[in-house]
């Protein structure tokens, strides 16, 4: 007979539940969330477990490499899904919630998720910090400015990040009563705007030694963010079969509601990857509205906007890069501005 086993996984521990062919509950038992413990509790059973299933969640990855490499077979669940599926139960706690997961697993009604590579991880890392350390500097910046409107001074609308130092140290220098108070925020403001810089260069760095970011940033519009964003997002292109279906899995197709007599389309699902939807975003309106170079796309979008509107248009023109993006990485096609004859 086979035999499931379900985690329901927490920063500090991690609820086990196993369960055999007919569902019914032959294991229970609550341990710290590590691999070590969780391994050798499985195996010291009597019996095969024949397949391990958890949601995703931040230690995802870690854990589904770590029993991997003890010799199980993992599955990470889609969060959406198990989480449908637990709201059926009366009592939320950890033990109903791994005896639950167990049952999906043993049925196999849920989607895997896939577990990225840590080269992707390390992408995403790199340009999680660069993120931060732009919108903390952002943040300080607004943060002088407000302070200054209460004793008059108002900056202008528009300080560039490398001259905002220069132009504001030299009014606060004048008072001492603002000099004593704002003069460590300046300098903080500073030291994180240094930083961002060089993290600005890494990331610029890393783009340009990769070959497949340098194809994708061809494309009007695509930068060393997005190309870099997409790349660590997608990971592997082979795990998309069609390239059509990488906009939904982005969250950028309408999504429908559909019952009865009612069928209602509704705005973008906005699904998936935050990050990779608003740097898709960001590329599709810098095509249509900086590049001055045209294309087929480019063109097509500009149409769009005459009839649908600008956010419209830059949706649906984020949609078609997306797949754009997919498949020259897949097919590892350069990008054609016009439309080659004889093709569709």
């Amino acid at each position: 007979m086979e035999y499931f086993a379900g985690l329901d996984v927490s920063l500090r521990s991690c609820a086990v539940c196993v369960v055999d062919g007919k569902g019914a509950i032959v294991y229970e038992r609550e341990l710290p969330c590590e691999i070590e413990e969780i391994a050798s509790c499985l195996t010291a059973l009597s019996f095969p477990i024949e397949r391990i299933g958890f949601e995703s969640g931040t230690l995802s990855q870690h854990l589904f490499y770590g029993l991997t490499a003890e010799g199980f077979d993992v599955v990470c669940m889609e969060a959406r899904q198990v989480s449908a599926a637990l709201s059926a139960m009366r009592n939320k706690t950890d033990r109903n919630d791994a005896r639950g997961i167990a049952q999906i697993l043993r049925t196999g009604w849920f989607s895997p998720v896939h577990m990225k590579s840590r080269e992707a991880h390390g992408v995403r890392a790199l340009l999680s910090t660069r993120k931060a350390l732009l919108s903390k500097t952002i943040d300080l910046a607004n943060e002088v400015r407000g302070l200054l409107k209460i004793f008059g001074i108002r900056l202008p609308k528009t300080v560039q990040h490398g001259s905002f130092d220069d132009v504001v140290r030299t009014m606060i220098e004048i008072d001492e009563v603002l000099a004593h108070a704002m003069l460590p925020l300046l300098d903080a403001r500073l030291v994180l705007y240094k930083h961002f810089l060089e993290l600005d260069r890494r990331v610029k760095h890393a783009a340009r030694q990769d070959d497949v970011c340098m194809r994708m940033m061809t494309v009007p519009g695509v930068g060393p963010i997005a190309a870099l964003t997409f790349k660590a997002a997608v990971d592997d292109p082979a795990r998309l079969k069609r390239s059509r279906t990488v906009a939904a899995h982005f969250g950028l197709t309408p999504r429908r509601f559909q019952s009865g007599e009612q069928d209602n389309p509704g705005r973008i699902s906005k699904a998936g990857d935050r990050d990779v939807r608003s740097t898709l975003y960001a590329a599709a309106n810098a095509l249509l509205m900086r590049t001055m170079a045209g294309s087929q796309i480019k063109s097509w979008g500009m149409r769009l906007m005459r009839t649908k509107g600008r956010r419209r248009a830059v949706v649906a023109v984020a949609r078609k890069l997306a797949v754009l993006l997919h498949r020259m990485w897949a097919d590892g096609t350069e990008f054609r501005s016009e439309k080659v004859e004889g093709t569709a």
